[in-house]
């Protein structure tokens, strides 16, 4: 890709597309010349905003350069394909589509056109992970717990809390814990609005995680349980804690000997930046170079696979409690 500024366009400006418009029109070397939507009205809204025009997402494909595509999970194949057919490089919501074997098609199908592919995970680009990353890469892990929590939200949302929300943590637990997930168990409740998650890597830790709409409270928190430590990263507070305990202190103060200790928390600094941006310049930048993304289809596609795999026992584990057989004592 040559030097002029890189032309931008996003498909789907609801609640999140309208923010990757606001960011590719703020960003530099970059040109935001169209956006489209289903609703018609919601794209032109959007477009005004964002100084730039409302068109059709085929014509857009023939004006753009990079494309985010923010439309419900079931059309992220449909339209992916057609992007990547006109040789554009996208950047594709979380989740990456609804079933594996369409992420297979649509990696082939960017290799054939010489186009990328990022998926949104974009939690990797928040500061709080970056440092949560640098401090686990040197530390012996033992498991990790991911909470994210939220109200029930004002608007439909088609894909459970596994799909919607748990799918962020499981993507983060696999960047942060060496080895392959070899098994999973869940249960949920409240029709797949709370799930509850285990996921056990084959280097032996073990991973919790808890996503959930209906909590009245919003909480997004990650720690990690290592054998010197214990790591707590908030994201929405964007802190990092790291909690171990002292090395023992011998005393004499009145005569009588005694060892005395106590709890240390180091506060780690964490940089203010917007993840959202963060991840568009980076894509940007890969597409600039015709690099690998640093969120690949591969990646979105086995995060994908596992978040089927926990979905399915959810399911399972829903079905099971709504029995009214009671479990022997």
């Amino acid at each position: 890709m040559s030097e002029h500024p890189v032309r931008a366009g996003v498909v789907g400006v609801g609640s999140m597309g309208q923010n990757h418009a606001r960011v590719y029109d703020s960003l530099s070397g970059v040109s935001l010349v169209g956006v489209a939507d289903a609703d018609e009205s919601q794209a032109a809204a959007v477009a005004a905003a964002c100084g730039t025009t409302a068109v059709e997402d085929d014509v857009l494909f023939e004006q753009t350069d990079v494309v985010s595509i923010s439309v419900p999970t079931q059309y992220h194949y449909d339209i992916t394909r057609r992007a990547l057919e006109a040789g554009v490089d996208v950047l594709v919501e979380k989740p990456f589509v609804a079933e594996p074997a369409e992420g297979r098609e649509l990696i082939e199908c960017a290799e054939r056109n010489d186009a990328i592919i990022q998926v949104g995970h974009v939690e990797r680009f928040n500061p709080v992970v970056e440092a949560l990353e640098r401090i686990v890469s040197n530390l012996d892990v033992i498991a990790t717990h991911a909470q994210r929590l939220s109200p029930p939200p004002d608007r439909d949302i088609d894909d459970t809390a596994t799909m919607d929300l748990m799918i962020h943590d499981i993507d983060l637990v696999r960047t942060l814990v060496d080895g392959s997930v070899e098994s999973c168990g869940a249960f949920g409740a409240a029709n797949g609005r709370y799930a509850v998650g285990t996921l056990q890597f084959d280097s032996g830790v073990v991973s919790n995680l808890t996503a959930s709409r209906v909590t009245q409270e919003e909480v997004r928190q990650l720690t990690v349980s290592a054998k010197t430590c214990r790591v707590k990263a908030d994201l929405l507070e964007q802190t990092v804690e790291i909690h171990r305990d002292s090395a023992a202190e011998f005393a004499d103060d009145i005569g009588d000997v005694d060892c005395r200790g106590e709890d240390v928390v180091e506060q780690i600094a964490v940089q203010d930046a917007e993840p959202l941006e963060r991840e568009l310049r980076a894509f940007v930048e890969a597409a600039r170079a015709g690099a690998e993304p640093r969120v690949t289809g591969e990646d979105g596609l086995r995060v994908l696979e596992i978040a089927h795999a926990v979905e399915s026992d959810r399911v399972h584990g829903e079905r099971r409690s709504d029995r009214s057989e009671v479990m022997p004592s």
